[in-house]
């Protein structure tokens, strides 16, 4: 995934994005059946940690019930009795002996992936307070600039440059994607020469892309290129942002 709106996956399940990122992602969603589908796990899962119950097993249950058998005195198999001598309710205990550690060893499985999936979930919400605190942190700046334009497609592109933080925001709203095999790229141009911020994935059409060091660059473009992306944009640019 391109570092673009579906970073904003975490911080919008949990309630922690500004408006403008919530309409984009409402947008995204729209469009992306991938992250509908993560949103709708990633829901569950913050569901879970706020009831604070889990349906799984404790995570040492398996290991306090091989303890157990491990902690009892095996008796040494006697030898093979007549046929017609052997306990059905033996084999029965048996059997239900085996399927309890089964269980267990299944409880203790399920368990580690549920976890391994809210410890996947809070990193995710993590990277994604992160990167929205460095977005405010910049659109909050006493000395941004804001400077707007539109797409020659359709839509339009707001670049945010502070000195004071030495970055900047490249927010990105298309009307629509590009044609299957094409996806939208962002550049900044310094000196003339152009180098690439990051291509969105196919059939995205909006993104919120943190750029260090943009208070460097002279112009912001949006070219149409050969997914995944390209070294150098394509000519005409669908859009050019002039900083200067």
């Amino acid at each position: 995934m391109s570092p673009d709106v579906h970073a904003l996956l975490g911080a919008y399940v949990l309630d922690a994005v500004d408006d403008l990122e919530r309409a984009a992602f409402d947008r995204h969603l729209r469009e992306c059946e991938v992250c509908r589908m993560e949103t709708d796990e990633l829901r569950e899962v913050a569901a879970r940690l706020a009831d604070g119950a889990w349906s799984a097993p404790p995570p040492r249950l398996r290991e306090n019930v091989l303890a157990e058998i491990a902690g009892t005195r095996q008796l040494a198999p006697p030898a093979p009795p007549p046929a017609r001598r052997r306990s059905p309710g033996r084999l029965r205990l048996v059997a239900a002996a085996a399927v309890v550690v089964a269980a267990a060893g299944a409880g203790a499985a399920v368990y580690a992936i549920q976890d391994q999936r809210v410890r996947d979930a809070r990193q995710v919400a993590a990277l994604a307070e992160q990167r929205e605190a460095r977005v405010r942190s910049i659109l909050s700046a006493p000395d941004v600039q804001v400077h707007a334009e539109r797409l020659n497609s359709g839509g339009r592109v707001t670049v945010a440059s502070s000195q004071s933080r030495n970055a900047g925001v490249i927010m990105l709203a298309a009307d629509g994607a590009p044609d299957p095999g094409k996806v939208y790229q962002l550049w900044t141009i310094r000196g003339g020469a152009p180098a690439s911020a990051g291509a969105l994935g196919e059939g995205q059409s909006t993104a919120v892309q943190v750029v260090d060091g943009m208070p460097g660059a002279s112009d912001v473009g949006v070219t149409v290129e050969p997914a995944p992306g390209s070294a150098t944009p394509t000519t005409p640019l669908d859009a050019v942002v002039k900083l200067t």
